[in-house]
């Protein structure tokens, strides 16, 4: 189903004290110096999702504040996103300046934060995510679960479900005392949770590895994808998943001992890390130059975009691309200005300079972010 943002407002949102956006549902591409809000401007379309949005910040964070001011103001994102033709009207901020917890409105109603992915879902890449291949399994584990919660928005409350269960249950463990039935009763919850999310990422990852490869024909590396976890594993290789769950609470039993020493948990989906090869190189992707792993995990990104683009029951995924284009050469940029338009995805891409979208012009909408606002270019 087609979908995109008709109209963006923002008031008292980090850098801005009021903006209006009206778009016409084509790609976007903002352009400005460094500092200017570009980035601020993609984070306050990403919090129109569930979640804590593209750069995991604390609603108390999001507030603007003005020099000497401590606590951040009340602030509000707005929007207008249009479902095949149809608006709907789309909120989420705060009205008590540096509260925790942000409300999000559904046509002026208040809603859970999981109402929000019925009427649009995005998938974001950004400049964090440049040493996606050099860091640490968490940060790799959390941009594939990013991916697979885009198709799957359940994917989120199993993870707060296992997570939840999984802080419970240290606790007893290391600061006591470890009754055993509530240590039982939690472990059971992780164990159910844990499953549901090793199948959704295994899923995920099948169906995400079956798209790269029927698109070889484009100027970015192929990629072979596999999942570390043993939990995933099982769920590639077709184990029932009430197998996976008994298996999982058994483990969490046995591993009570050794978590409780360790001071962390050590079994579990939690630990499962995504590994990817440069398929022509035969290579792991940490050992790829810096332009091949920005390729790869673009490569990874437009892939889950295409397959969510031809979903019948779903809205398109919306783009955000933060300053992805410098880190492209020109064959590249164009191949990926070509596959947005041909996916007819409405993208959001920043970067500091207007010739990086040359090819982009005449079909998409320009908008010059500085200190004084947003104004849409010419680029017809």
């Amino acid at each position: 189903m087609t979908t995109a943002f008709a109209r963006l407002s923002l008031t008292d949102f980090r850098s801005y004290e009021r903006a209006e956006l009206a778009l016409d549902g084509r790609p976007v591409f903002l352009v400005g110096p460094n500092g200017a809000g570009k980035t601020n401007l993609l984070e306050a379309i990403s919090l129109l999702t569930p979640g804590r949005g593209l750069r995991g910040a604390a609603s108390a964070e999001l507030g603007r504040r003005l020099p000497g001011e401590v606590q951040g103001r009340a602030w509000a994102v707005a929007a207008v996103v249009e479902r095949d033709g149809e608006p709907t009207r789309i909120g989420t901020g705060v009205e008590t300046p540096g509260a925790a917890r942000r409300s999000v409105r559904l046509e002026g109603e208040a809603v859970p934060p999981g109402r929000l992915a019925d009427h649009q879902r995005q998938v974001w890449l950004t400049p964090a995510q440049d040493r996606l291949f050099l860091e640490g399994a968490g940060d790799r584990r959390r941009f594939f679960d990013r991916l697979v919660f885009a198709a799957e928005p359940g994917h989120a409350a199993h993870a707060s479900a296992y997570e939840k269960s999984q802080r419970e249950r240290l606790r007893l463990l290391t600061d006591g005392p470890p009754d055993p039935a509530w240590l039982s009763a939690l472990e059971a919850r992780m164990a159910e949770a844990g499953t549901l999310l090793a199948e959704a990422r295994a899923r995920t990852l099948a169906a995400l590895q079956e798209e790269i490869d029927g698109r070889g024909d484009r100027p970015f590396p192929l990629a072979k994808l596999s999942l570390t976890g043993d939990w995933e594993r099982m769920a590639a290789q077709g184990v029932e998943l009430a197998e996976i769950e008994a298996r999982l609470a058994r483990a969490l039993l046995a591993a009570r001992e050794r978590d409780a020493a360790a001071g962390r948990s050590l079994t579990g989906p939690h630990r499962g890390d995504l590994a990817v090869i440069h398929a022509e190189k035969d290579r792991p992707a940490a050992e790829c130059s810096t332009g091949e792993q920005k390729a790869l995990i673009l490569n990874l990104v437009l892939g889950q975009a295409a397959r969510l683009s031809r979903a019948e029951s779903a809205p398109n995924p919306i783009l955000l691309l933060d300053e992805v284009a410098a880190h492209l050469d020109r064959r590249r940029r164009a191949a990926l200005f070509d596959e947005i338009e041909a996916l007819k995805l409405q993208a959001f891409l920043t970067g500091t300079d207007e010739h990086l979208f040359e090819d982009l012009k005449g079909r998409a909408q320009g908008v010059h972010v500085d200190a004084s606002g947003l104004a849409i270019l010419d680029t017809e």
